[in-house]
């Protein structure tokens, strides 16, 4: 053999290292195919809803026309961009969606953890089985029942107002209250899915070492103390991560829920960034600039959960995906 085949051929260690990982591969395939055949309708919905649209995005860069299309629409820069930045509109659906996510992250957020800490406490089982498919029937609402039923107790000809009128006490404004509007979707949205909410939670109390409770009783700790020292550090990784998410998801606040309600309380105090893209867009035909207000909300909503994990790992937390 001469030094150049030497060089060229591989060895032999190499080429059984080759087939050894070629046979893996086959082996895994053989194993798994049937796992893989059944997420594959799941990956098929997530590229032609999710990431194949997102090639629409450059109509934001464009004065773009229903009639021309995407090939044919002239590209005009950021023009759309400084025109959205420039409409006074836009700027108070940034107000009320941050003042509605506020107060979601504040109320919302730490609700299924409370309801999902009380199931954890029940002893009896039939109880708890009960409990938890009565708080899970709301999230199977549409919203079209969820604002009906607001409407039916809370609204104007409402039982609560009805109760208060028969026995001269006044009536409460509600439903058509611009002042309170983030918190009445706050409240329907905790009674829609608290519920659903804790499915995550009680998956994770359940995976808390029984042991650990056990110790702290006996070092004398009483129910607040494990709570404080055994729950909640037990529980930690899936808090970050349900948080991280959130924040991913942060800027999206209820577009269904707004749009029933949106003619009680007036576009002033109902717009949202969602509600703004749908009026500016598809009412109002300017695609261009609600669709580079579309971007630059999925745009900040993704840097705020990076930067929110890049901030779990440095306090030692895995967050939603390691480095």
């Amino acid at each position: 053999m001469t030094t150049v085949e030497s060089a060229v051929r591989p060895a032999k260690g190499q080429r059984r290292t080759e087939g050894e990982a070629s046979g893996k591969r086959a082996g895994r395939w053989r194993r798994d195919k049937t796992l893989f055949f059944l997420a594959l309708p799941g990956a098929l919905w997530f590229v032609l809803f999710f990431y194949i649209p997102l090639l629409g995005n450059v109509v934001a860069f464009q004065d773009y026309s229903t009639f021309k299309g995407f090939l044919a629409s002239p590209f005009v820069g950021f023009e759309n961009f400084t025109a959205m930045l420039g409409d006074d509109s836009f700027w108070k659906a940034v107000v009320n969606t941050l003042e509605i996510t506020t107060l979601q992250l504040i109320l919302f957020f730490p609700a299924p953890l409370g309801l999902a800490l009380l199931l954890h406490s029940m002893l009896g089982n039939y109880l708890k089985r009960l409990v938890q498919t009565v708080v899970y029937l709301p999230h199977f609402m549409s919203w079209v029942i969820v604002v009906s039923m607001f409407q039916q107790v809370l609204g104007g000809a409402g039982s609560l107002n009805m109760f208060l009128r028969q026995n001269d006490i006044g009536v409460l404004s509600i439903m058509n209250n611009p002042d309170t509007f983030s918190l009445l979707m706050t409240s329907q949205i905790i009674w829609k899915d608290c519920g659903w909410g804790t499915i995550m939670f009680l998956a994770a109390l359940v995976a808390v070492d029984q042991n650990l409770y056990e110790a702290a009783a006996v070092d004398g700790g009483g129910r607040w103390r494990r709570l404080w020292h055994v729950t909640l550090p037990g529980i930690r990784p899936v808090l970050i991560m349900l948080f991280i998410l959130r924040l991913g998801d942060i800027l999206s606040v209820g577009f269904e829920q707004i749009l029933l309600q949106r003619k009680f309380v007036g576009a002033n105090a109902s717009e949202v960034i969602d509600t703004y893209v749908f009026q500016n867009g598809l009412m109002n035909g300017e695609y261009g600039m609600s669709t580079a207000a579309g971007l630059m909300k999925g745009i900040v909503a993704a840097a705020m959960m990076i930067a929110a994990n890049k901030l779990a790992h440095k306090f030692g937390e895995q967050g939603v995906y390691s480095r």
